[in-house]
């Protein structure tokens, strides 16, 4: 990939690259006419400053740009642990941004860590604005998605699919007696991690002759363990013959569970409970709750690895690497009857 240049932008709107440049500063020797014709072009062709060009002979910034949607979710604490480990031995320093699942402040973040020049940027795979993902793609340095299998990858991946990970622990309830299941999700997931569980949620039960209606999706993400609570009361209540349900997440399945415990639904007797991501919280309730289980550090570790093979040049092809996702029963789901 080519990184936009001052250059480009300057031939683009027929003026020099000086003119671009105090555009850029908001200069008031240019007509704001042509300030704001030059911006145009700016955001069409994604250019983003080099605010490092001319301080380091080098031209190199050391760091690696890294988002993440949570600070207190430990998948993406172990994430951003195992790429420490590996980025400090290749020299390399971990630049963390923090972006709470909104797309807007994520667009935000790519824009100001790529006018420093990291040397790759690690992103959590969620809804992506079409400009950040335009950013990325002009930005001239390895892309690395990681946390999913995207069908429209920016630049390399490693992950796994959310998809098939929920679709096979959906069949495991079916396998285990289950036929009327329901799901707790998260509102306004479009592009996200969660939506892609949702869908295969669906593909399972499609595929099984079964009904996917019973679906609730109660806060944006990320769902906690209150209102996975709130959201179980309130699919008994609209669907009280619901003999399994799948959350989205392990803290939504504490929640859940703990609502069956509240209102008198033995588990897994009457009700099966399963979530995902093998949260420590999943191990240590009373009863254990079944769940997928995947390495945020293997992640981390392995998308580590990749970017400096990249920045060596051993590798260059477009790379999918394929992390390690698998159903967990636990007594959550014992088989019924």
């Amino acid at each position: 990939m080519s990184r936009i240049k001052m250059s480009d932008v300057a031939k683009a709107a027929g003026v020099s690259a000086m003119t671009v440049s105090r555009a850029l500063k908001h200069d008031g020797r240019i007509a704001p006419t042509t300030r704001t014709r030059i911006l145009k072009i700016v955001a069409d062709l994604g250019y983003v400053p080099d605010r490092i060009a001319g301080s380091f002979s080098s031209r190199r910034s050391g760091f690696v740009g890294v988002l993440v949607p949570s600070l207190n979710n430990p998948h993406f604490a172990e994430t951003a642990a195992g790429l420490d480990e590996v980025l400090t031995r290749g020299g390399l320093q971990l630049l963390l941004g923090y972006t709470n699942y909104r797309a807007e402040v994520a667009e935000r973040l790519i824009e100001t860590m790529l006018e420093r020049r990291p040397e790759a940027m690690i992103i959590t795979f969620d809804d992506h604005t079409a400009r950040a993902r335009q950013l990325l793609l002009n930005a001239g340095i390895p892309v690395i998605e990681i946390w999913e299998t995207p069908t429209k990858p920016i630049g390399h991946v490693v992950g796994f699919s959310n998809r098939s990970a929920a679709a096979a622990m959906v069949q495991h309830l079916i396998d285990s007696g289950r036929r009327r299941i329901g799901f707790i999700g998260e509102r306004d997931d479009k592009g996200t991690r969660g939506a892609e569980r949702r869908r295969g949620f669906i593909d399972a039960l499609k595929a099984a002759g079964l009904d996917p209606s019973r679906r609730l999706a109660t806060v944006a993400p990320p769902i906690n363990m209150m209102f996975g609570r709130d959201a179980m009361t309130a699919l008994l209540e609209k669907w009280p013959d619901t003999d399994a349900v799948m959350c989205v997440s392990d803290p939504c399945a504490y929640g859940a569970l703990t609502a069956c415990q509240l209102i008198g639904r033995r588990v897994p007797e009457d009700v099966a409970v399963a979530g995902f991501g093998d949260f420590e919280i999943s191990r240590c309730s009373l009863p254990s709750i079944s769940t997928v289980v995947v390495s945020g550090l293997e992640i981390g570790t392995r998308a580590g690895e990749l970017t400096l093979q990249l920045l060596d040049g051993s590798c260059s092809d477009q790379m999918l690497i394929l992390v390690d996702a698998y159903t967990e029963p636990r007594e959550s789901s014992k088989i019924a009857g």
